[in-house]
């Protein structure tokens, strides 16, 4: 405790890489810019051709930044060059749960990013849960629980569990449990809003998801 106290209190502006991977088109771009400051103050690395967003929250520990890497719709044209993981403290694998394809590519993305960034902390998010027409649900969803990753589902559009993936990277890579954010993160006003009895009987599923034998296949799309 009294490290890392000493550490955020040395370094008031404490920045971690964050690596923001999944398919083209799973929303990626929409996450990002949901975040004010990240917006206002994002640079394009034109070497690389991506986009970093410096995504700032505010914790019970002092301000903590995710220097938020984006590809800028590379991935659309085949792999990732190792720049972009290189030094990358924490990532966010991204898939679409209305598209089946996005979800069974995470696996390749996992693989892309730990052969570069081993051990580092993962969280899984499936996007666009305000949508419809879902056809990632949640009992199919089962490689993070075979890697030990985190997973939420998430609505980039609406806000909705934002700040979900970013807390628990955020007590991951400072190994503080016990950090919070004190206030919410400044982001733009939600588009649309989401069914949240649908999305209760979601989280139930996936809870009860959690408790069941993962299946013996090798990636886990049971579909």
């Amino acid at each position: 405790f009294f490290r890392l106290f000493t550490l955020l209190m040395a370094n008031p502006d404490l920045t971690f890489k964050l690596v923001l991977v999944g398919d083209g088109g799973v929303g990626k771009t929409t996450f990002v810019k949901r975040h004010r400051t990240g917006e206002f103050e994002r640079k394009y690395l034109a070497t690389i051709g991506v986009e970093v967003h410096p995504l700032k929250f505010t914790t019970n520990f002092g301000d903590i930044t995710f220097s938020c890497w984006d590809t800028a719709g590379q991935e659309k044209f085949g792999g990732l060059r190792d720049g972009y993981y290189i030094q990358g403290k924490c990532a966010i694998i991204m898939f679409d749960v209305t598209s089946r394809q996005s979800y069974k590519n995470v696996p390749n993305w996992y693989r892309d990013l730990i052969r570069v960034c081993e051990g580092i902390p993962v969280v899984l998010c499936g996007n666009k849960v305000d949508e419809k027409d879902r056809k990632v649900k949640p009992k199919q969803i089962t490689f993070h629980r075979k890697k030990n990753l985190q997973y939420y589902d998430i609505s980039a559009k609406t806000n909705y569990n934002y700040d979900k993936p970013f807390l628990y990277l955020a007590r991951k890579v400072t190994a503080q449990p016990n950090l919070t954010f004190v206030e919410a993160p400044a982001l733009f006003p939600a588009e649309g809003a989401i069914d949240m009895a649908k999305q209760q009987q979601y989280d139930q599923e996936l809870q009860q998801a959690a408790a069941m034998p993962l299946p013996e296949d090798d990636d886990g799309d049971a579909w």
